[in-house]
C-alpha cells in the first residue's frame, strides 16, 4: 500500500498541478472550511484520547491551525514570488533572483501530545509550497488521528495528501522509502532514528525535538505573576508540551516564597483536587504514567505528588532541590512534574544549564534588563520568552524550531513555506555588454580582479 501511494504521488507531482498557486489556495481554503465545520468533532476526539479540556483544545490546537491557515492564504502569493537580490558587479550586467520550488514528496510524522496541531501545521506548509504529502499521525491518539484522516481525505485525493495509520513498524516502513523531504516531531531518541534513515538517501529533514528547558527567576522578578504564568505554561496539557518549562532555577533568597505562590496558583487553576478539575488533562498512556510516577520516588515533594494509574492522573507536582543525577533531572520530563532548584550566583546557573544539551526553550523572569539579556544571549536555545512561558509558539511570524539536540530546522508561517521550498538561484546575464576581464589570457589582470573582489 505504501509503495502504491508513493508511486501515485510521484506521478501526480510530475504533472505539475501542485505548482499552481490558485490550485494550492483552493485546497487550503477547502481545508479551512472543513476544519471550521469539524471543530467540535476535533475537540471531542482530543477529549476522548486524553481528556484534553475544550479550552486548551481551542487555544493550542484548532485556533493555532486556523491562524496559520489564514496567514498562509493571505501571504502565499507574496511568499511565492521570485525575490530579486542585488547582483554582483562582477556579473554586470545581470538580474539575480531566488526562485522557490517544491521539493516533491514530503513525509510528515506527527506526535501524540498535540495530535491535531502538530499533524496539520506541517501539512499546511508543505501544500503551500507545492508538495505532495504523506502524513503518519500518532497511533497513541486514535480518535484524533481518525478525524485528521477524515478531514484530509475529504479535501485531498490520496495522490496529493495521504494518511497512513499504524504503529512504529509502519513508521519504519515509511522511513525505508526515499522521500524528497522528511518532517518529524517527537523525541530526541526517535529523531536520531529518522536522521539516520534520511541520511541513507541524503534527504533533507526538519526535526522538532525537545530537551530540558530551563526557567530562570532572579530576585527582581514579579513572583506572583511569574507563578501564575509558569503554572499555566507547565501544566497546560498536563505538562506534555515540548516547550514547557522543564525545571526552575530560582535565586535562593526567594525560593520558599515562590513555592507558596506556586501552591496558590495551582489551587486557583485546578482546585484543591485537580483530579476532579475539568481543566486538567491526563497522561497519554500507562507507559508514560509509570515513567513519570517513578520520577517521584525518593524525592522531596513540595506540592502535589498524587497519582492514580486507573485514571492516568498525576497531580501538578513541584519537587524541591532534586539531585542532578536523579531521574527527574536526567531527560526531558514531559509531564506535570516541575523540579525547582536554587542558585546563589550566575556561576551556579551556568553549572546547571551547561550540564544539558541545548534546549528547545528558555524562559527568564526578571525586571532587570541586563540580567534578562545576559541569559538569552549567553545560552543557545530554540526559542524563548522573557517574563512568560510558551507564548512564542502563538505567533506564526516567529520561526519555531530547535538547535543542536533539540532539533534541526524551523517552521510556522513563512518559515514553513521556506522550509518546504528549495531556494533556486538564477542569474540572468545581459548581452549588451561583455566585460573581458574574466577571460584568458589573464596576464596583467590580477590586481584588477583583486580590487573587484575587495570592493564589489
Amino acid at each position: 500500500m505504501i509503495q502504491t501511494i508513493i508511486d501515485n504521488q510521484k506521478a501526480f507531482f510530475l504533472k505539475g498541478e501542485t505548482k499552481s498557486l490558485s490550485y494550492r489556495k483552493e485546497k487550503l481554503l477547502h481545508l479551512k472550511a472543513e476544519l471550521i465545520k469539524n471543530e467540535q468533532l476535533i475537540i471531542d476526539a482530543l477529549y476522548a484520547d486524553f481528556k484534553k479540556p475544550k479550552f486548551e483544545s481551542v487555544l493550542s490546537e484548532t485556533e493555532i491551525v486556523l491562524s496559520e491557515l489564514n496567514l498562509t492564504l493571505k501571504k502565499l502569493k507574496s511568499w511565492s514570488k521570485p525575490k530579486r537580490v542585488f547582483p554582483s558587479l562582477l556579473n554586470f550586467p545581470s538580474t539575480d533572483k531566488i526562485y522557490y520550488e517544491p521539493y516533491g514528496r514530503i513525509l510528515v510524522i506527527a506526535p501524540w501530545n498535540y495530535p491535531f496541531q502538530l499533524a496539520i501545521l506541517p501539512v499546511i506548509g508543505a501544500i503551500a509550497a507545492g508538495n505532495t504529502v504523506v502524513l503518519k499521525p500518532s497511533e497513541l491518539t486514535p480518535n484524533t488521528s481518525k478525524i485528521v484522516e477524515t478531514i484530509l481525505k475529504t479535501v485531498f485525493k490520496e495522490e496529493y495528501v495521504a494518511v497512513v495509520q499504524g504503529d512504529a513498524k509502519v513508521s519504519q516502513e515509511l522511513l525505508a522509502q526515499q522521500w524528497d523531504y522528511i518532517f518529524f516531531t517527537g523525541s530526541v531518541a526517535v529523531g536520531k532514528i529518522v536522521a539516520k534513515a534520511a541520511a541513507q538517501f541524503l534527504t533533507p529533514t526538519t526535526l522538532e525535538l525537545g530537551g530540558k528547558s530551563p526557567c530562570i527567576i532572579d530576585e527582581t522578578a514579579n513572583l506572583k505573576l511569574a507563578a501564575k504564568r509558569i503554572v499555566w505554561g507547565k501544566f497546560l496539557n498536563a505538562g506534555q508540551t515540548c516547550i514547557a518549562p522543564d525545571y526552575i532555577l530560582i535565586h535562593h533568597a526567594i525560593k520558599e516564597k515562590f513555592i507558596k505562590y506556586l501552591d496558590k496558583e495551582i489551587e486557583a487553576a485546578y482546585s484543591k483536587n485537580p483530579e476532579k478539575s475539568e481543566d486538567y488533562a491526563r497522561i497519554i498512556n500507562v507507559k508514560n504514567f509509570t515513567r513519570l510516577a517513578n520520577m517521584l520516588n525518593n524525592e522531596t515533594i513540595a506540592i502535589g505528588g498524587e497519582t492514580n494509574e486507573n485514571e492516568l492522573f498525576i497531580s501538578p507536582t513541584i519537587i524541591d532541590e532534586p539531585s542532578l543525577d536523579s531521574a527527574v533531572m536526567q531527560d526531558e520530563i514531559f509531564g506535570p512534574i516541575l523540579p525547582i532548584l536554587s542558585y546563589k550566583n550566575e556561576e551556579d546557573i551556568n553549572h546547571i544549564i551547561s550540564n544539558y544539551n541545548k534546549p528547545l526553550s528558555l524562559y527568564v523572569f526578571s525586571t532587570n534588563h541586563d540580567f534578562s539579556q545576559k541569559m538569552i544571549t549567553n545560552y543557545s536555545f530554540g526559542g524563548g520568552v522573557i517574563n512568560d512561558t510558551v507564548i512564542h509558539i502563538a505567533n506564526p511570524r516567529l520561526p519555531f524550531g530547535g538547535v543542536g539536540n533539540s532539533g534541526i530546522g524551523a517552521y510556522h508561517g513563512k518559515h514553513s513555506f521556506y522550509t518546504f521550498s528549495h531556494k533556486k538561484s538564477v542569474v540572468k546575464k545581459g548581452n549588451w555588454l561583455d566585460i573581458p576581464i574574466r577571460y584568458a589570457p589573464y596576464n596583467g589582470k590580477m590586481k584588477l580582479i583583486k580590487f573587484f573582489f575587495k570592493y564589489f
